[in-house]
């Protein structure tokens, strides 16, 4: 297994919930990007927003980086978690990191979406507390999705779609993860 796991997707995609249960599988510490950057935002070290998508991928990931390789340097295992992730981040890494890196990018198809939106607000807090989830709806999370499968696709990245049981990706994921973070 790689010492690094980055997990990336669309809002709502579950990346928080595979985080917490290769944490509790494998015992890997995880870091939440979201919780970065609101440290970072509740502090006052920068004007940004939560609201400030593009922004805060190009004020976060040069942070979320240097730690990935200290990870890797200090030969410590690390899941990073969040959506601040960008398409082309394998440029930020010579090879002997990106050795000791596995990424996952998941995002949910339109027709998932449709049959599943219920059950996707139903458990938006499962595993973090959202205190404003009034902009999720499902025209919104087709836009998100479909933009991080074109996008991450064009960096030749692979995503893992989310088409039909959200649980057997996530139990698959889990379970074959000494296969999708394998050197």
């Amino acid at each position: 297994m790689k010492m690094v796991l980055i997990i990336t997707g669309a809002s709502h995609t579950g990346k928080t919930v595979l985080a917490q249960r290769l944490l509790e599988r494998y015992g890997w510490p995880y870091m939440s990007i979201d919780h970065l950057k609101m440290g970072l935002i509740r502090s006052g070290n920068t004007r940004l927003t939560p609201e400030d998508d593009d922004e805060l991928t190009g004020y976060l990931w040069p942070i979320v980086r240097e730690m990935i390789k200290t990870a890797v340097e200090n030969r410590q295992n690390l899941i990073v978690e969040g959506c601040y992730i960008p398409p082309k981040w394998r440029r930020d890494f010579a090879d002997e990191y990106l050795s000791e890196i596995g990424f996952i990018c998941l995002a949910m198809t339109d027709g998932y979406i449709d049959r599943h939106f219920g059950d996707i607000v139903a458990h938006a807090c499962d595993k973090e507390r959202r205190l404003d989830d009034s902009d999720c709806t499902a025209k919104r999370l087709k836009e998100d999705n479909r933009r991080y499968m074109e996008l991450f696709t064009q960096a030749n990245e692979r995503v893992i779609l989310i088409e039909d049981n959200y649980e057997n990706v996530i139990s698959r994921l889990i379970g074959g993860c000494t296969n999708v973070c394998s050197k």
